[in-house]
Order: C-alpha cells, then sequence, then structure tokens
C-alpha cells in the first residue's frame, strides 16, 4: 500500500499551490486558469449555489458569464489538502461568507492526469446557516 501513502508532503505542496492560484484565478476572473484547473471532459462535474455544471463546457460557460470580484469569501475558518498516493487529492475549505451570516464550504477532487497534470474532477460550493464545530 506504499503506493498509496497519505499526504506526502511535496504531492500536498503540488496540490496547494495549485488551489491558491485557482483561488487567486477566482477573485480575478482569470477564465484561462480556470479552464486549466478544470478536467476538460463531459464527465467533469461542479456543482455550486447557483450552477450546475455537468460537462466542461457548462463549467466553462459559467466562469465567462461570472462578474468578477473579491468573492463569496470573507475568513477561511479551515483548509485540508489531503492527498492518497501521488495522483488522487481533495481540497476541502470551510469559510466565513462575505457579507452574510453563513458558513461557505467547498470541495474538489483532483487527479493527476499522465498527458494534462492536476485538474480538477468534481467540485462542490455550498452554504450553511451555522457555523460548524471544526
Amino acid at each position: 500500500m506504499s503506493d498509496l501513502a497519505p499526504n506526502i508532503p511535496e504531492v500536498v505542496a503540488e496540490v496547494s499551490a495549485l488551489f491558491e492560484r485557482y483561488e487567486q484565478a477566482l477573485i480575478d476572473k482569470n477564465v484561462e486558469v480556470l479552464d486549466a484547473t478544470f478536467w476538460n471532459s463531459p464527465h467533469a462535474i461542479r456543482l455550486a449555489n447557483h450552477e450546475h455544471g455537468y460537462g466542461f463546457d457548462r463549467i466553462h460557460a459559467h466562469r465567462v458569464a461570472r462578474v468578477p470580484g473579491p468573492g463569496t469569501k470573507e475568513k477561511r475558518l479551515r483548509l485540508d489538502v489531503v492527498t492518497v498516493g501521488r495522483d488522487i487529492a481533495t481540497v476541502t475549505l470551510v469559510y466565513k461568507a462575505r457579507g452574510k451570516d453563513m458558513t461557505g464550504r467547498q470541495m474538489q477532487t483532483w487527479v493527476r492526469f499522465a498527458d494534462v497534470g492536476w485538474k480538477v474532477i468534481a467540485a462542490h460550493v455550498s452554504m450553511i446557516g451555522e457555523t460548524p464545530v471544526l
């Protein structure tokens, strides 16, 4: 099972850097980086408060229509990057929603493909009314 070792430090660092790049691209509305982050496949999924992105084309269309700005995140409450081996990772972020009495939750599943590198194959963003125990 050593080939599926959890949280190899250099893999965690690699995925963490890609996640931060994605987060900055959301603020900047850098569609090129946002698109490059997701798997270009009809099987990619991104579900969010105002989006049901089934397939890369629908995810891209939402990106293009989105208004740039500081986004919904006021303060990070918890960020977890968990890797399994060298080619699978999840990123989970819990945050205080900007201007709302709500907590946001964001999850991404990352896979490293031999031909295109790390890509998000599935993502989910949602809000809840209470602050969770972390």
